[in-house]
């Protein structure tokens, strides 16, 4: 009597679970976003975050969870998957320009001393005061025992976060990306500086930088820049770090740190006047933007706030 139901239970079981099978591959096409291009971004590795050990962090420098955006997280930790930013200066002295010195240490404690080129350099190094100004981005030199010096142009009074960029080039952390800081203080009286209103554009040396594009946090999104001389378009753009113009944003509020990728292949000393990036912030909010561009030997750096929904 029960011979007839068994193939209906089994046909609907078979139909429930290819069902399932369904609308699982489904919403794994639906996660990837349309607006990366439909290609996983290469060398764009993420590693775990420690809290900050920097001596006067930020409250919100765990950000739990907001490491898998950007290649080597937000950059609010001091060590990361067992490498650590350290470095004998707490305090800095404003109003002069200053070396600041520093080690990358590996998983086994010593100073790491290999590492691979990223866009022409084996390390690159940031200066940004807590209110996201005084920006200096620097390409310090190392020394056989693995310190390196980062020789900063003078410091205004205040919090100051130094950041470090860098992809080991043996090790466990071999072919990563890591974006580790610390955090500084420069004694004396600060003033702090009211972050400029968000806008799609601004000036630098005569220069008119455009930026088209609304990025939502946690996604990627393109960002086009677009730059202008005297309401011209600026083609005799020269390259610099291996691009057209090198990107770089900050989080009002806790300086959480993003590099936006160049997608503009260089093609000579003529780029412009559009520029494209891969931009993935990992925050809603107000973000500062630094674009750095070359024209006629002479580096230009424009600034403006980026709004992330």
């Amino acid at each position: 009597m029960f011979l007839p139901v068994r193939p209906t239970v089994r046909s609907r079981a078979l139909m429930a679970a290819g069902t399932a099978a369904v609308l699982s591959l489904t919403l794994a096409a639906c996660g990837s976003s349309k607006d990366s291009g439909g290609s996983a971004m290469p060398g764009m590795h993420h590693g775990s975050m420690s809290s900050s050990a920097s001596p006067t962090g930020d409250a919100m420098a765990g950000m739990p969870g907001m490491n898998g955006t950007e290649a080597g997280g937000n950059g609010l930790a001091d060590a990361v998957d067992g490498y650590r930013l350290t470095s004998p200066d707490s305090t800095l002295k404003a109003g002069r320009p200053i070396a600041y010195r520093f080690t990358v240490d590996g998983p086994g404690g010593k100073p790491v001393t290999g590492f691979a080129l990223d866009q022409t350099k084996r390390m690159h190094f940031y200066a940004v005061r807590s209110d996201l100004t005084g920006f200096q981005h620097l390409h310090p030199t190392m020394a056989s025992d693995g310190t390196w010096t980062a020789d900063l142009s003078a410091l205004t009074a205040g919090s100051w976060r130094m950041f470090t960029s860098f992809t080991p080039d043996s090790g466990t952390g071999k072919g990563k990306d890591f974006v580790l800081s610390r955090t500084v203080t420069v004694p004396g009286k600060a003033t702090r500086t009211t972050l400029p209103a968000a806008a799609n554009s601004t000036a630098a040396d005569g220069y008119t930088v455009t930026v088209k594009g609304k990025p939502m946090a946690g996604m990627a999104h393109p960002l086009t820049v677009r730059i202008t001389k005297d309401g011209k378009p600026v083609t005799d753009l020269q390259p610099y770090l291996d691009t057209y113009a090198h990107l770089t944003a900050f989080h009002e509020g806790d300086s959480a740190f993003a590099h936006l990728h160049p997608t503009t292949k260089v093609d000579g000393d003529h780029g412009g006047p559009d520029l494209s990036f891969h931009a993935e912030l990992s925050t809603s909010g107000n973000w500062r933007l630094f674009l750095q561009f070359q024209t006629g030997g002479t580096l230009h750096t424009a600034a403006l706030t980026l709004r992330v929904g």
